[in-house]
């Protein structure tokens, strides 16, 4: 067949995937709104132009030759990409509508999504915003999620990550008076002799195990990494209670050293054991690949990268103050 034939040939394949998804003459005719016997006439032409049977048709029966399901599982993708792109051009330009859906561990949204959530729905109004909160490894795409926040860029097939913070670090942490009580670690080692408030994640109920990493002797030399088991008299599986605890001169905690950046800043919280925590990628969003963002889905990268810029100024006071994996991850 000579490719000028297709455009005149495009309603027609268009009808008779639409016979095909229906199996029957009267439901596809009553959506595109012509009669039976004219949509029965235009694929009877189809057929002809094309020099094959795709239907199987009998008074109360309808289905497909092996020609016609061939024919099928190649138009099916195609004509769902058409409509795709179709759907994209009308959201281009527009402002962002409709519902975004977020798949976030608890700590994520708690650093990067709650404290700006009054100020992105003011700035677009027409958007719906649904966090769904899970410290598992949740598939974003199945679970009717648009993106998906997490620790590290761990890329699965047909998906884009974006850095929406700067690197991190875990931090270790008490009271003043606790370690004028206690007296300060030197080591990891060291920690056999404290009291460390403990977390239980929450999808493996396993003990979160402090992350440290050894100093390097000299700067090309590569750091052993490897954990220590805390051990002490709080168990808790809310982050926000452990560091409740450690306010309360209960003992040590080690977390995100960004989430405990307020309460170093003002002293109420002391920093040991720096040089044991080496950064660590931070939190990227993660989204399904495609050729055209939704409109909803670019606000919100755009959005988060911005307060990213935020996050790495605010950083400053605290890398330069001299000091005396992941919660929510699993």
């Amino acid at each position: 067949m000579d490719a000028a034939q297709l455009p005149s040939l495009l309603p027609s394949l268009a009808w008779f995937t639409l016979v095909a998804h229906h199996g029957s003459f009267t439901k596809a005719s009553a959506e595109v709104g012509i009669t039976r016997a004219a949509l029965s006439q235009n694929l009877k032409a189809l057929e002809q132009r094309l020099n094959v049977r795709l239907l199987h048709r009998t008074t109360r029966h309808l289905s497909l030759t092996e020609e016609g399901r061939q024919l099928l599982e190649v138009l099916q993708p195609a004509l769902s990409s058409i409509q795709r792109a179709i759907h994209e051009l009308d959201d281009a330009g527009l402002e962002p509508s409709g519902l975004l859906r977020v798949n976030t561990s608890r700590i994520a949204a708690k650093m990067l999504l709650e404290p700006h959530m009054g100020e992105f729905l003011a700035r677009f109004p027409k958007l719906q915003l649904e966090l769904v909160m899970d410290d598992g490894l949740s598939n974003i795409v199945a679970d009717g999620c648009d993106a998906g926040l997490r620790f590290g860029e761990s890329l699965a097939e047909h998906m884009v990550a974006v850095p929406v913070s700067p690197p991190m670090e875990m931090a270790v942490v008490a009271t003043p008076g606790y370690f004028k009580r206690h007296g300060t670690p030197q080591q990891p080692t060291d920690l056999s002799q404290h009291n460390c408030v403990r977390y239980r994640q929450t999808s493996s109920g396993a003990i979160f195990r402090w992350e440290f990493s050894a100093p390097s002797k000299t700067a090309t030399a590569a750091r052993h990494d490897f954990t220590v088991e805390p051990h002490g008299s709080v168990t808790t599986n809310d982050d926000e209670g452990m560091i409740r605890a450690a306010l309360q001169g209960v003992g040590m905690v080690q977390h995100l050293e960004l989430a405990l950046r307020p309460y170093l800043l003002d002293g109420r919280l002391v920093r040991v054991l720096q040089p044991w925590c080496k950064p660590f990628p931070g939190l990227y969003l993660y989204a399904p690949t495609r050729d055209k963002m939704p409109a909803k889905l670019r606000a919100l990268i755009d959005f988060l990268v911005e307060k990213r810029e935020l996050l790495n100024v605010s950083a400053e006071p605290v890398l330069r103050k001299p000091s005396r994996r992941r919660l929510g991850s699993t």
